[in-house]
C-alpha cells in the first residue's frame, strides 16, 4: 500500500474505496452528532424528561473517552479490522437503541452506545491513515477528515429539523445507518489487509492504565452530574462530593502535568482550549433548547441559526490558516486571546437574545456569527501551538491530550448546565431562568479561557 511516488492522490484507484469509506464515516458520526443538537429538545419533550436533557449529550461524550481509550488498545492488539467491526456493531446498536427509545433511560443507553462506538470508529480511522497511506498522502487524508466536517455542520441540524417538524426525531437516527452500511462496504474488505506492529509492553500496560482512569473519569463525572440534579437534598450534595472526588486522580493523569494549576505552556494551551470548547458545544445545545421551547421557533428554524455558527467557524478557520502563513506562526497566541474575546460578546449577547422580549432571530444569528468565528481562530491555533511543544516521541500524547478535551469538557460543560435546569425547576423557577444559569456558567468558563490564553506564549520550563 505504501509508495514514495508524491503524484499520487487520495482518489487515486488504490486508496478511493478507503478514501470515500473514510470520509462517509466521518460524516456519519458528524452529521448525527449535529442532528441530535436540533433535535433534542423535541426528543427531550417527547419523552417528558426536560431535567434529563443534559445527559442526551454527556452520555454520549463521556462514553466516547472509554471507547477512545479501549479500541486504541484493542487495535494494537487484534488490529484495526476486529476493532473496527467491534466498533461499528456498538455504534449501529446504539442508534437502534436511541431511535426505538420509549423513555429517557433507553435513549440515555442508546447514546452511550453511541458514543463509545463514535470515539472507537475515529480511533480506527485515525489508524488505518496512519498504516495505508504514505507520508506524502497523510496531510490530504488529514484535510479531506477535516473537511468531511463541513458538509454536517452547514445543513445537518436543518435537515434534523425539518425531519423532527415534518415526521419524527426519530428519523435523524435511522437516516445515517444506509451511509454507514456504504461507509463498510467500502472500506472494511482494505481493513483486513492492514497490520499493526506494536511489540512495546510497557506502552501498553500504559494504555492498560489510561483505560482505568477513563472509566474512573467516566464515573466520577457521571456522579457529579447525577448528584447536582438531586441538589438541594443531602443524597444530592454528598453523591456530588463523591464524584468530584473520584474525578481529581484519573484528570491528574489524563491531562498533561500541571494543567490543574494553568501551568505555562502546554498545560496552560490544553486549559484554554477545554474551556472555550466545553463553553461552544454547551451553547450550541442549550441554544436550541432557549429558541425553540422559550422563544417558540421551530426546530429547522432554530437549526439554521446554528449553521450560522458553523459557517462562520468554517471563514475563521481558512482566515487563520493564511494569517499563519504569513506571520509564520508568530501570532498564534495572539490569535487564541482575540478568538476567545469574540467568543465572550458572542455568548453574552445570547444570553442577551434569551433575556429580552420578543424571538430575537437576527441577534440570535449575529450572537453565532460571533461565537463561530471566536473558536475558528481559536481552535486550530491552539491545536498548532500544542503540537509544536511536542518533542521526540510526544507528538502521540499531545493528540491523545487534545482528543481527550475535546470529548471531556464538553461532556462537563453540558452536563453542569443540565443540572442548572434541574435544580431550578426543583426550585419553581422555571426553564427559561435554568437555560439562563446554564449559559450564564458557560460564559464564565470562556472568560476563564480568556485569562488562561496569557500563559500559553512560552514552553513550560
Amino acid at each position: 500500500m505504501r509508495t514514495s511516488n508524491n503524484k499520487i492522490g487520495i482518489f487515486d484507484a488504490q486508496y478511493r474505496a478507503l478514501t470515500i469509506g473514510i470520509i462517509l464515516a466521518v460524516t456519519t458520526v458528524a452529521f448525527e452528532g449535529l442532528g441530535v443538537t436540533t433535535i433534542a429538545p423535541k426528543v427531550a419533550q417527547s419523552l417528558n424528561a426536560i431535567h434529563y436533557y443534559g445527559w442526551i449529550f454527556s452520555a454520549f461524550l463521556l462514553s466516547q473517552i472509554i471507547g477512545t481509550m479501549v479500541i486504541g488498545q484493542q487495535i494494537d492488539k487484534n488490529g484495526v479490522y476486529k476493532s473496527f467491526v467491534v466498533s461499528i456493531l456498538i455504534f449501529v446498536t446504539g442508534i437502534v437503541i436511541a431511535a426505538t427509545s420509549f423513555n429517557i433511560y433507553m435513549l440515555i443507553g442508546g447514546r452511550a452506545f453511541q458514543g463509545f462506538g463514535a470515539g472507537a470508529l475515529l480511533t480506527c480511522v485515525y489508524s488505518s491513515i496512519t498504516l495505508s497511506y504514505p507520508d506524502s498522502l497523510r496531510t490530504k487524508i488529514l484535510a479531506a477528515f477535516s473537511s468531511a466536517y463541513i458538509l454536517p455542520a452547514l445543513i445537518g441540524p436543518y435537515i434534523a429539523g425539518l425531519l423532527a417538524e415534518n415526521l419524527s426525531w426519530r428519523f435523524v437516527f435511522w437516516l445515517v445507518l444506509p451511509f454507514i452500511v456504504l461507509s463498510v462496504c467500502l472500506t472494511l474488505p482494505l481493513f483486513r489487509k492492514l497490520q499493526t506492529e506494536n511489540n512495546n509492553t510497557s506502552t501498553t500496560k500504559r494504555g492498560t492504565y489510561k483505560e482505568i482512569y477513563a472509566i474512573l473519569l467516566t464515573l466520577g463525572t457521571g456522579l457529579l452530574l447525577a448528584g447536582l440534579g438531586f441538589l438541594p437534598s443531602w443524597k444530592g450534595i454528598v453523591i456530588s462530593i463523591a464524584g468530584g472526588l473520584i474525578m481529581i486522580q484519573p484528570l491528574r493523569k489524563l491531562l498533561p502535568e500541571g494543567a490543574l494549576v494553568v501551568k505555562k505552556g502546554l498545560p496552560a494551551t490544553i486549559v484554554t482550549r477545554g474551556l472555550f470548547v466545553a463553553c461552544y458545544y454547551a451553547v450550541e445545545s442549550y441554544v436550541v433548547l432557549a429558541l425553540t421551547n422559550v422563544k417558540g421557533l421551530s426546530a429547522d428554524i432554530a437549526g439554521l441559526i446554528v449553521a450560522a455558527g458553523a459557517i462562520s467557524w468554517s471563514i475563521a478557520a481558512w482566515m487563520q490558516s493564511k494569517l499563519d502563513e504569513q506571520d509564520h506562526g508568530r501570532g498564534r497566541r495572539q490569535r487564541v486571546t482575540i478568538g476567545v474575546a469574540f467568543m465572550i460578546v458572542g455568548v453574552a449577547l445570547v444570553i442577551t437574545v434569551i433575556g429580552i422580549s420578543g424571538n430575537g432571530i437576527v441577534l440570535a444569528v449575529f450572537s453565532q456569527i460571533l461565537t463561530g468565528f471566536g473558536i475558528g481562530l481559536a481552535h486550530p491555533t491552539t491545536g498548532a501551538i500544542a503540537l509544536h511543544h511536542a518533542e521526540d516521541g510526544d507528538a502521540g500524547s499531545i493528540s491523545a491530550n487534545i482528543q481527550f478535551i475535546d470529548a471531556f469538557s464538553p461532556a462537563l460543560s453540558i452536563g453542569l448546565g443540565g443540572a442548572l435546569i434541574t435544580i431550578s425547576e426543583s426550585f419553581g423557577w422555571g426553564v427559561m431562568r435554568g437555560i439562563l444559569l446554564a449559559l450564564s456558567i458557560q460564559l464564565l468558563f470562556v472568560i476563564l479561557s480568556f485569562i488562561a490564553t496569557f500563559r500559553i506564549a512560552k514552553k513550560a520550563s
